[in-house]
Order: C-alpha cells, then structure tokens, then sequence
C-alpha cells in the first residue's frame, strides 16, 4: 500500500465571504474545524499584505486550534519582514512562501527562486532556525526546483493551475511537466506538494504522479460546500485520494 498523501484544505475563501459583509460570520476557524474533522489532515491560510480575506486574528485562532488538534498550519505568505516576523511569532508547521501582487485575485504562478536565490536563502535559514519548514510555490520549471532545494528549502509545492486549465494536447503536456518537476524535487530530497485550481478529478490525475505527497485545495472545496456541505465536500476529496493512493 502506498503511502497516503496529505489533505491540506485552504480556508482562505471562508474569510472573503466573512468579509464581504464585515462581522464574524462565517467564521474560518470553525470551517478549518470541521475540514479536519471531515478527513483533512492539515490548514492553509494565506495571510495576505493587505488582509483581504484571512487576517492576524485568525492566524492566532488557527494556530491554538491546529496546536490543540495536533495538526499542522501551514501559513502561506509573501516574502517580507513583516510577514517574517508573523511567522516567527506564530510558529506554524510550514510556512510556505508565494509570490504575491496586490491586485492580482488569486496566487496567478510561481515564485522566481532562480532571481530571488539571496533572498529566498536568508528567508529559509530564519525560518528553519526556528523550527518551521520551509515550502516554496514554484511553477513546475527544473531550475526553479534546483534552486529550491539549493536555497534550502524543505518542501515545494508545484503549482498546478496550468494543468488544471489546459486542455487537449496541452494538459497532457503540463503533467509531463508536473512529473518531471516531481521527480526531480523528490530526488534532490525535497518533499514535494501540489496546488492551485484542482478539483475531484484534477486532483485524481495529479495523484499519479507518485513522488508527490500532499495536496493544498481550497477554492475549489468551498465552493462545493455551498452544494453539498464542507464536510461532505472534504469528505469526497479524501475518498477520490485515498482510492487513488490506496
């Protein structure tokens, strides 16, 4: 039997309908609760410059809840000071640094760690100093994941929106590069993670890449909950998965 892959679920939109109407409802936390409770074994939260959907006092409400429920947050962020030092405050499992534009709508590709070496590097060492793993959100490129694991990261998470979006010959040609990536990340002793656009069967077909061993969703799972519930909705995603590591 395979080893399971991981269910992170991304509670980030929860916080953007909260919101759109100020008050505390619905509240991240409690969805964060009950993905976990419904098979997902793990939190990702953006924490944005501009607090557009998660903010501090969610951060801090999420940490105690993973930290009482013995799972990990995984905090994605920009690379900054500021943000830096949130990590550092809070101590996640993971931070996960991503590229970040204010008026981008959604992380839109990977980072450049190729352009970036010196800065990711010193980014990596503090926060491996301190105990958090170090993931880094990279476009499925080979010389982005060589840099990756030459500036000390511990994880990358290859982003798959590409795939996700293409069709006929062009997605068969953007999991080639998703495996190759994944093949490379993992021999260069990396762990290797995928997100970004994956639905049901998006997520099926990533998941035969073997070398992968966690998966980030959430836009897609809060929107089936408007349908079918969070619990359910997460509850299929760990299905479709398990019977495909199984």
């Amino acid at each position: 039997m395979s080893e399971r892959v991981r269910l992170g679920v991304n509670i980030d939109h929860v916080a953007t309908v909260r919101n759109a109407r100020g008050g505390s409802h619905p509240d991240p936390v409690r969805a964060a609760r009950v993905a976990l409770a419904a098979g997902g074994d793990g939190i990702t939260a953006h924490l944005r410059e501009d607090r557009r959907h998660i903010t501090d006092r969610d951060i801090e409400a999420l940490s105690a809840l993973c930290a009482e429920a013995g799972r990990p947050l995984n905090l994605e962020m920009a690379l900054t000071e500021e943000m830096l030092a949130i990590a550092l405050r809070h101590r996640p499992h993971a931070a996960c640094l991503v590229p970040e534009r204010r008026e981008e709508v959604t992380t839109e590709g990977g980072l450049n760690v190729v352009a970036q070496a010196d800065d990711m590097a010193r980014a990596a060492g503090t926060l491996s100093a301190a105990g958090i793993r170090v993931s880094l959100f990279i476009d499925p490129d080979v010389e982005q994941v060589k840099a990756s694991a030459a500036v000390g990261a511990q994880v990358i998470e290859l982003h798959t929106g590409r795939f996700c979006h293409a069709v006929g010959d062009a997605h068969g040609v953007e999991f080639r590069r998703l495996a190759e990536a994944a093949r490379l990340g993992h021999s260069l002793g990396l762990e290797v993670h995928a997100g970004h656009g994956l639905n049901y069967e998006t997520a099926a077909e990533v998941l035969a890449i073997p070398e992968i061993r966690e998966l980030n969703i959430g836009h897609f799972l809060i929107g089936e909950a408007v349908f079918i519930g969070l619990d359910a909705a997460v509850g299929r995603m760990r299905t479709v998965m398990d019977g495909i590591t199984a």
